[in-house]
């Protein structure tokens, strides 16, 4: 009779400590921004010794990521992680000079309807530029891969397994050559074609199915949550000279 009283308050305590757990994870996720704040305790990672001397590409020159070891600056596989304070502006002009480019802005239409939410706040240059180019979510850069909103049912082409998935990345901006975005877009258009096709819509849209694409074709160049800010998340220390912001957006306007 002990054991089965004992037994029975052991899984009180048990299921207790699992739904506290999951409260504060919503909290965490959704609630109080004083409880959303404790992210910055979050560790990002280092980018290793031996692979700093080797981050450069063709329109940034020579990278300085030492400059911010507060933030990863480098990817798993060798890609710069562009920080304000990591690159020369100056230099990055120079290289682009010396380049003869053509910079196009796309922006994607869903039937009668454009997104444009954004306004610039600082300098956005060819830092930014490369031949694959995504950028770290700002809601989503801290968080651990267990965590992030990557598409998780099986039947969606955004579909990526448990394990699988760099980094979460911000559908608002990305960019590269005219063939990489050409294979983007292909690409989640025959994903968003095949979900539609059996009923279904991944959790964050367009956005769920760039993310395969990325972990499928690795970007060449991430950029900082700094060139796509949202003002909502409030002031974050690494956050030195956001490029762009989000714009409050008029859904209800919008939709009716």
């Amino acid at each position: 009779m002990a054991l089965k009283e004992g037994c029975r308050a052991w899984k009180r305590i048990f299921w207790r400590q699992i739904l506290l757990a999951l409260g504060l994870l919503g909290l965490f996720l959704y609630g109080l921004p004083i409880v959303r704040n404790l992210e910055v305790l979050i560790p990002m990672g280092v980018c290793p010794l031996t692979t700093m001397p080797l981050l450069r590409d063709n329109f940034t020159g020579v990278l300085r990521p030492w400059i911010r070891p507060e933030v990863l600056t480098c990817t798993p596989w060798g890609a710069p992680i562009i920080w304000d304070g990591t690159f020369d502006p100056d230099v990055a002009q120079q290289e682009a000079a010396q380049q003869n480019l053509t910079i196009g802005l796309t922006v994607f239409a869903v039937g009668s309807c454009m997104d444009v939410d954004q306004h610039f706040s600082g300098a956005f240059g060819p830092e930014t530029l490369a031949e694959s180019v995504a950028q770290l979510h700002a809601w989503h850069y801290r968080w651990p891969r267990l965590l992030l909103p990557f598409e998780r049912d099986a039947r969606s082409a955004a579909a990526l397994a448990p394990g699988e998935g760099d980094f979460y990345y911000h559908a608002a901006l990305f960019g590269g050559s005219v063939a990489a975005l050409r294979g983007l877009t292909a690409h989640c258009a025959r994903g968003i074609g095949r979900d539609r096709a059996r009923g279904l819509e991944a959790l964050w849209h367009d956005e769920s199915h760039l993310n395969k694409f990325f972990w499928l074709h690795k970007p060449t160049k991430v950029l900082s949550p700094e060139f796509c800010w949202s003002q909502d998340i409030g002031p974050r220390a690494e956050i030195r000279r956001p490029r762009l912001l989000w714009a409050p957006k008029a859904y209800t306007l919008l939709r009716d």
